[in-house]
């Protein structure tokens, strides 16, 4: 049975929690990695939240570059390695990795150099987050955000070419929906799918919206996905929490 949460702030947890949901996701840049005496504070409220930090996104500060050719390969070792210890801390399970202005390729510089600075990112995740318990989720953005793994296929290439228990990949409903991509391809790439977001036209609240959920859940189940379904998205009103809970447990459960 999938478990749902909702991407906030560390402040909702407790809405959530009143809500029903199972968890929540805030961002890893949230936890002030590279501030000493804020990320203390931080790392206290994410450990004690009333509902578990089960998953985090907002991997990198959007100056923290990955690829191109101003990587400062110090300060992404130690801020990589700050994240793994901090998420284990936490008990986080899964760290979406989007961040499209990190890994966003600069003009003039090479996708096939891109992706070699990739490959080399996602080798020291994996080290770091071996013996942590949290796995990384690769997700794909759509063409209007980043120019950089666009599709669940993209993600699944390099998840494969790891071939890395700690790498794995993310499906984005509304970023699928923006590229139009095939929601059979989760279907093709099952084996590698550890997480979900979801959204709704507009990128507003599960339920609220027209987007194809009949359909996306036909084939998350054919697909035997069991994991975590967050909602990232904007919210009018308070009381989208309660009524998006009960239609994705009314489409996914």
């Amino acid at each position: 049975m999938v478990s749902f949460g909702w991407c906030r702030g560390i402040e909702d947890a407790a809405r959530l929690q009143a809500a029903g949901y199972d968890y929540i996701e805030c961002t890893v840049t949230g936890l002030q990695l590279e501030n000493q005496q804020e990320h203390a504070k931080l790392l206290a409220q994410y450990a004690d939240s009333p509902l578990p930090v089960q998953a985090v996104n907002i991997f990198f500060p959007g100056d923290l570059l990955i690829v191109g050719p101003t990587i400062d390969e110090n300060r992404l070792s130690r801020y990589v390695a700050k994240t793994a210890e901090a998420l284990h801390k936490i008990g986080t399970k899964i760290a979406v990795l989007g961040s499209g202005r990190s890994r966003q390729i600069p003009e003039g510089w090479s996708a096939a150099r891109a992706e070699e600075q990739f490959v080399k990112l996602l080798e020291r995740v994996a080290d770091e987050f071996t013996g942590t318990g949290v796995v990384l989720a690769i997700e794909p953005l759509n063409r209007q955000e980043c120019n950089f793994i666009n599709s669940v296929a993209e993600a699944s290439r390099f998840a494969k070419w790891l071939n890395r228990d700690t790498i794995r990949i993310l499906a984005d409903f509304y970023h699928m929906e923006m590229d139009q991509e095939p929601l059979e391809t989760m279907l093709e790439h099952k084996d590698w799918l550890a997480h979900i977001h979801v959204a709704d036209t507009g990128r507003l609240s599960p339920g609220t919206g027209t987007y194809p959920y009949d359909e996306f859940a036909k084939y998350l189940t054919q697909a035997g996905y069991n994991g975590r379904i967050s909602a990232e998205c904007t919210v009018k009103e308070n009381s989208e929490f309660d009524g998006s809970l009960a239609f994705l447990k009314k489409k996914f459960n």
